[in-house]
């Protein structure tokens, strides 16, 4: 089985005077502005970085929260935050690391197992396999 999804991106003018949208296939996203501007000056609309943050925090959360249930767990809270870190490289940028928070409440799950849960999240949701970079993860918070 494969499933596709698919986005768009527009872009009109050239370099840091361009102006781009992206859209999504399920209209999350539609016609949202991004550009030079948005990606290096904190202006308002989306980037890459976001976009692929937004992207690794809900596959490595979707993928912990499979493996707990499968576990037998059937409650409980999981918040993760992705950070994706973008440098200067030569002429161009590369990036170089994908952080994932992750505050939890998993009633009746112990700690040690907890970690072995997330570990294996992190390391075999799709999006992690996908990035090319140092895919980290810090547990801020769990409760059993």
């Amino acid at each position: 089985m494969a499933i596709i999804n698919w986005a768009t991106a527009t872009y009109e003018g050239l370099g840091k005077e361009g102006k781009g949208h992206v859209s999504t296939q399920s209209g999350a996203l539609k016609d949202q502005p991004y550009g030079f501007n948005t990606r290096f000056e904190d202006k308002e609309g989306t980037n890459p970085e976001e976009q692929i943050a937004a992207a690794h925090a809900s596959c490595f959360t979707m993928a912990l929260s499979m493996g707990l249930a499968k576990q037998g767990f059937s409650k409980g809270t999981l918040q993760s935050k992705a950070s994706i870190t973008l440098v200067k490289d030569g002429d161009g940028f590369t990036i170089t690391k994908s952080e994932i928070k992750l505050d939890a409440r998993v009633p009746g799950m112990h700690g040690s197992d907890f970690e072995k849960a997330a570990v294996e999240a992190k390391l075999n949701c799709p999006i992690s396999k996908l990035l090319n970079c140092d895919v980290t993860l810090d547990i801020t918070s769990f409760e059993g």
